[in-house]
């Protein structure tokens, strides 16, 4: 094999056209490729090139802190961007609220499979995903914004199945990322949270002549590398470029951490202090209850995580196998900037490959938040009013998945509540509804999951809702709680109501549950 160019950084943003359209690596604050996407912003802020970008990528990258993806949100550098999950680039966002640009929001899974038809010389991407929801062209196709006209998905017929299309479009710039390239430009990623979409995307862009960039930790000697941990072959790369330090933290918060690449496997902490008491821990409590042996899940942010973490207090973790949309399986999910990290993973998969598996009805639970919710059993996760957080891997996970469940506060901003015993007291209401007559965006479609005979829970503090034909049901109030000062007074709509639980006390006690 040829030598592969060593160049710099600022050399490959000179590589970016006016109107390329461009990608990135990265899974919120992991894995991102820093130095080439600063590189290019630099350049843009003295030349003013390049101009009118398309920018698009699968996931999120960022961390509402001007790194990641938020290096290309000025204005003029961007004309169009595509997007998985806009809620870490808050300055894309605003771009996009004030119609500085073309937005598109599209399912996470939908963007790794498409970047794998690109590079298999396919049409596009059929899929089912997202039908009934804001992703279909009968409601919003994925657009966020006046001036985003041109539809970039389709509704078809294929032997009598709805289904989604998006055709393919070349992409003429990748910046990738791995841990070392040798000589030759092969490149291994042992030190990543996971591989990602990084072989699919530089077979994508190889292949419509496009350029492929990779930024490393170091380069090494031809025939250094085991060959066995090469994931993108250097006869798909154009160019290297060795990274300072400050730009190839494994994570935006760690430079690294090896039990989060496999390399070595912390010992298990067994937690010695029960959880506080507390709306979220209630929330997770109740969820746990669902949990059966050997049952594979997948856990969203925020409320949901308290799944893992009750998990962990009742010693039931070795008995449940956790996921992570980016390809991470078994261990524990990390939170917050590390999202897309698995402590002490089992494996590490690539992310269309994890998303095969999701969207092919793999995971047997998947617990997600609870934004806002309708009488129907819509959720919305991914727009509210003028603030754009995406819908990431929402639409895959909670489509394909037999058993829903929806984890979050009865309201939001401020909620307090007080245990007597084991009764719950509403201490102070958040400011805001959850319940509401009208979503602001459905990402989750409560109507077409009933027809699919899905079974769907909506667990708060204080009761629990089931999905039905005919629309939500309370079948569960928790013991305290009054169902029309406390339920009824706080929502938009009146649910089903016809007998129902308390919920079980258990979940209040002081003690553990006894799950195990």
């Amino acid at each position: 094999m040829k030598k592969v160019k060593i160049i710099t950084s600022d050399e490959a943003a000179q590589l970016v056209k006016n109107n390329d359209t461009i990608t990135s690596i990265g899974f919120v604050g992991c894995a991102h490729c820093e130095a080439l996407t600063k590189a290019l912003e630099k350049r843009f802020l003295e030349t003013g090139c390049p101009k009118d970008l398309t920018y698009m990528y699968a996931a999120s990258q960022g961390n509402r802190d001007g790194r990641g993806g938020e290096h290309l949100a000025h204005e003029g550098l961007v004309k169009r961007v595509i997007l998985g999950h806009w809620d870490t680039v808050p300055a894309m966002s605003k771009l996009a609220v004030d119609n500085k640009i073309e937005a598109y929001n599209f399912a996470q899974g939908t963007l790794c499979h498409w970047f794998r038809a690109l590079a298999g010389g396919k049409l596009g991407v059929f899929t089912d995903i997202g039908l009934e929801t804001f992703l279909d062209p009968r409601q919003e196709g994925g657009k966020l914004n006046e001036r985003t006209t041109e539809d970039l998905v389709q509704l078809m017929d294929i032997n009598g199945h709805e289904q989604l299309f998006y055709p393919c479009f070349p992409v003429n710039i990748a910046f990738l990322r791995g841990t070392y390239a040798d000589e030759c430009g092969n490149i291994t990623m042992e030190k990543e949270v996971a591989p990602l979409e990084n072989t699919v995307v530089a077979q994508a862009v190889k292949n419509n002549g496009g350029i492929v960039i990779v930024q490393v930790e170091r380069v090494v000697a031809s025939g250094a590398l085991d060959p066995r941990l090469v994931k993108i072959p250097g006869i798909y790369v154009d160019a290297v470029v060795v990274a300072d330090p400050k730009d190839h933290q494994q994570s935006f918060d760690c430079d690294y951490d090896p039990t989060l690449s496999g390399e070595i496997r912390a010992p298990y902490d067994i937690t010695s202090q029960p959880l506080p008491m507390s709306p979220k821990k209630i929330i997770g409590r109740r969820a746990a209850l669902e949990l059966k042996k050997d049952v594979v899940v997948n856990l969203g942010v925020g409320a949901p995580e308290y799944v893992a973490l009750i998990a962990d207090e009742e010693g039931i973790t070795d008995r449940i196998t956790l996921t992570v949309e980016d390809g991470a399986i078994g261990g524990i999910p990390q939170a917050g900037v590390r999202f897309g990290a698995s402590m002490n993973p089992d494996a590490l998969l690539d992310h269309p490959t994890q998303f095969d598996f999701y969207d092919g009805g793999g995971l047997d639970m998947a617990f997600l938040g609870l934004a806002q919710c309708d009488a129907q059993g819509n959720i919305n996760v991914s727009k509210f009013g003028s603030h754009i957080a995406g819908c990431g891997g929402f639409p895959n996970i909670t489509q394909k998945t037999q058993q829903v469940f929806f984890c979050g506060t009865f309201t939001a901003g401020g909620l307090k509540i007080r245990m007597d015993g084991q009764r719950v007291r509403i201490i102070q209401e958040g400011k805001a509804k959850k319940f509401v007559k009208n979503v602001d965006q459905i990402t989750f479609s409560g109507p077409f999951a009933a027809k699919q005979g899905k079974r769907v829970l909506y667990i708060t503090e204080r009761c629990v809702f089931e999905l039905t034909e005919e629309g939500l049901h309370l079948i569960e109030v928790a013991p305290g709680i009054d169902v029309e000062r406390d339920i009824l007074s706080q929502m938009d709509f009146k649910p089903i109501i016809d007998t129902y639980k308390v919920m079980p006390l258990r979940v209040f006690s002081r003690d553990l549950m006894g799950l195990k």
